[in-house]
């Protein structure tokens, strides 16, 4: 097992990254304080690892609350069958929760803990590769309103976050596509060096090739603390973590939550930021090329929805988390490893990015 540390001051938590990690009762006593505890999962999660948590957990009262699984229960409707259950069984405020699942469980039982009882301590256990690498880390937890993702929740960081590898065994390819979206994140905005290996090594990765992935996940990790220790609440630095976000969300919007993987939506988000990176002259036509060749080579979509037109972009973005003042800053590349967070580009080169034919340029690559 190997640890990294998420810099907090007070705060900081530990990222327990191995194989089989979910039986190590070490990783969750050290960080549960009371004698409650709760484990939010969802329906497909639970059979396959809610025991084995449990069984870490003899010592304690454990309330189980199964969720419905997809991005689209991502809302207030669900939070609140949280709530219910934890106030049903009586759960004080040294109960911890534990998220046992992917982004959609962490999001909105971090969530649930920052709020029932104006804060209750949470431990992440996410079981999916995009969660492992991004979303169980950083402290940002919340819920989907039909107008925008994630627009309303709090940053509330875990106690600890515990890594099992071996929960990617049992998860579709598309899902671990959709989480390689996030890792391949990593290298583009900040470590050409892990850029490079990605290259070298995506195929050992969509095979689940253990050394490979727990590498990737300790990469991405410790690359997420660095810059969460940095800037915890997003004033600047961490919204660099957001390449692709921006149209990623809008077309998640647009196609209804959960039609589109997280990740799959990114990652054609990724590509319209490369597209916009070159337009700009920041990045030149290989450049802009490579990056699309490697989320093409991670088995994602690279081509936005082809019945998007530029308004239903706009009309999402406008909403965006990263609108300031009424301008709408985005998170391009000034190199391959090196991003920026602007709102000082020409609205033309926008409007061009948005109604570019990602088919025919797909095509040429």
């Amino acid at each position: 097992m190997r640890t990294l540390n998420v810099d907090l001051a007070d705060r900081a938590y530990p990222i327990y990254i191995g194989q089989n990690v979910l039986s190590n009762t070490s990783c969750f006593k050290q960080h549960i304080a009371g004698k409650q505890v709760a484990i939010v999962t969802n329906t497909t999660v639970a059979p396959l690892y809610l025991q084995t948590v449990k069984s870490t957990l003899v010592d304690y009262k454990v309330t189980e609350i199964i969720l419905p699984d997809g991005e689209s229960f991502k809302n207030w409707e669900t939070l609140q069958l949280i709530f219910d259950a934890l106030l049903t069984e009586k759960n004080d405020r040294r109960t911890t929760i534990i998220a046992l699942g992917g982004g959609v469980i962490g999001d909105m039982a971090g969530f649930a803990a920052a709020s029932y009882q104006r804060g209750i301590n949470f431990i992440q256990v996410p079981t999916t590769l995009l969660s492992q690498v991004d979303s169980s880390v950083g402290g940002k937890t919340g819920i989907n309103h039909p107008l925008g993702k994630n627009m309303i929740g709090a940053f509330y960081q875990p106690q600890a976050v515990v890594i099992d590898s071996t929960t990617l065994n049992t998860l579709p390819q598309r899902e671990i596509s959709a989480g390689l979206a996030e890792v391949i994140k990593y290298g583009l905005i900040c470590d050409y060096s892990f850029l490079e290996w990605l290259e070298q090594h995506i195929e050992d990765l969509l095979a689940l090739n253990t050394e490979a992935l727990v590498y990737a996940i300790e990469r991405s990790c410790a690359a997420k603390a660095a810059v969460v220790a940095a800037d915890e609440r997003e004033t600047g630095l961490r919204a660099t973590l957001n390449l692709g976000h921006t149209f990623g969300h809008a077309i998640e919007a647009e196609q209804g939550y959960g039609n589109w993987l997280h990740g799959e939506a990114v990652a054609a988000g990724t590509v319209m930021a490369l597209q916009m990176s070159y337009l700009l002259g920041w990045l030149t036509q290989e450049q802009r090329n490579r990056g699309i060749r490697l989320l093409q080579a991670a088995k994602l979509p690279v081509i936005p929805p082809q019945g998007m037109c530029p308004a239903d972009f706009l009309k999402h973005m406008s909403v965006d988390k990263k609108v300031l003042d009424g301008q709408l800053r985005l998170v391009l590349l000034e190199d391959l490893g090196k991003a920026c967070v602007t709102a000082g580009y020409p609205l033309t080169v926008l409007e061009q990015v948005l109604a570019t034919d990602y088919l025919a340029l797909i095509e040429t690559i």
